[in-house]
């Protein structure tokens, strides 16, 4: 019990930090409004270039793998708020490796608020909301052509795919950075994951290797995310044979996948050492 309460007041003020820091940045951001709008604005059409080569994609093909353009559009939609949400919360922490090789983690040591909170907030990015707006507005295109059976039940899992998703995001991130206190270089790794993970969601399972499928379900669950439920949404029978209740777990795997990032963390923090410059 007295364990669960230390983890409680820990919970409480790592949230606490997270918003004064974050609040902070984002009055600094705020000063600068018209930097603000054109690096939104930049963020934007960046990752927009990535559903225009769909498009054009979609010039030449009535169909990918299977899956109509809308049906894209809503797998990219899903996957790219889940990672753009992921992304403005927790982004910083893949910077962890330069504090460590700097020594900059050492002043946050020092202070009385969690590490994690801490290096989250750092720097926080509002113009990341220019790939959170992208993916919603391809998301409401894709919801808006899809030949779907709604009900209820089908409608439930949109949001909730959102939400889960970005915590198995945000896990990966965290896993990720985790890592970097044994391997500072290694943040192009944990990319591997996020970033490369949001492409591989962008598009249809039926289009990947069995082996890869199978590996993002059971392996590193980013099947979750979006394929899953996508296809419960769609009625369409998963390309390696699974049950169809699958669709209903992602939120118990995004709290596994929180608790092993969780833990993830703890060891690396333990074993870090300072540069004692």
């Amino acid at each position: 019990m007295a364990e669960l309460v230390r983890e409680r007041g820990r919970l409480r003020d790592g949230v606490v930090a997270y918003r004064l820091i974050v609040g902070a940045w984002v009055r600094s951001t705020m000063a600068y409004r018209a930097s603000f709008v054109l690096t939104l604005c930049a963020n934007f059409a960046v990752t927009a270039f990535d559903f225009v080569a769909i498009l054009l994609m979609f010039s030449h093909v009535d169909a990918l793998g299977g899956f109509t353009l809308g049906e894209i559009a809503f797998l990219y939609g899903t996957t790219g708020t889940a990672f753009g949400l992921a992304e403005l919360l927790l982004g910083p922490v893949q910077r962890l490796g330069s504090r460590v090789r700097d020594g900059t983690l050492d002043t946050l040591l020092v202070r009385p608020a969690p590490v994690l909170a801490q290096v989250a907030a750092d720097r926080f990015a509002l113009r990341r909301l220019g790939r959170v707006t992208q993916g919603l507005l391809v998301l409401g295109y894709g919801l808006a052509v899809m030949d779907v059976d709604w009900d209820p039940v089908k409608v439930l899992l949109v949001p909730m795919m959102l939400v889960c998703g970005a915590a198995v995001f945000g896990a990966v991130l965290v896993a990720g950075g985790a890592f970097q206190f044994l391997a500072q270089d290694a943040s192009e790794v944990s990319n591997s994951f996020t970033y490369g993970g949001n492409t591989l969601l962008q598009y249809p399972p039926t289009v990947f290797a069995k082996e890869l499928v199978r590996g993002v379900t059971f392996v590193l669950p980013l099947a979750f995310v979006n394929w899953l439920p996508a296809l419960y949404i769609l009625d369409r029978e998963n390309p390696i044979g699974l049950p169809s209740w699958l669709a209903f777990l992602p939120p118990f795997v995004a709290v596994a996948c929180c608790a092993l990032a969780g833990l993830a963390w703890r060891a690396g923090l333990r074993s870090y050492r300072s540069t004692g410059s």
